[in-house]
């Protein structure tokens, strides 16, 4: 078992910060654990708070980015 963590812990030290985060999330998500963050209840007084031209330019700006479809319709 010392053969596995120490190939793990070595291969782990190349990845960049954010394919350790990964990682971890990965690591967590095996175990059972349930992610954390905000409740969605809480975000829920953000709803409107972008004005609609301004999602639409938003949504522009990315079919224009990475082409027709790749926005989230609706």
């Amino acid at each position: 078992m010392d053969d596995v963590r120490q190939e793990l812990l070595e291969r782990i030290e190349t990845l960049t910060p954010g394919q350790q985060n990964q990682v971890l999330n990965y690591t967590r998500q095996l175990l059972g654990e349930r992610p954390k963050g905000i409740p969605g209840e809480e975000l829920l007084k953000f709803v409107g708070a972008i004005p609609p031209e301004d999602l639409e330019e938003m949504k522009q700006a990315i079919e224009e980015e990475w082409g027709q479809g790749c926005a989230s319709e609706g």
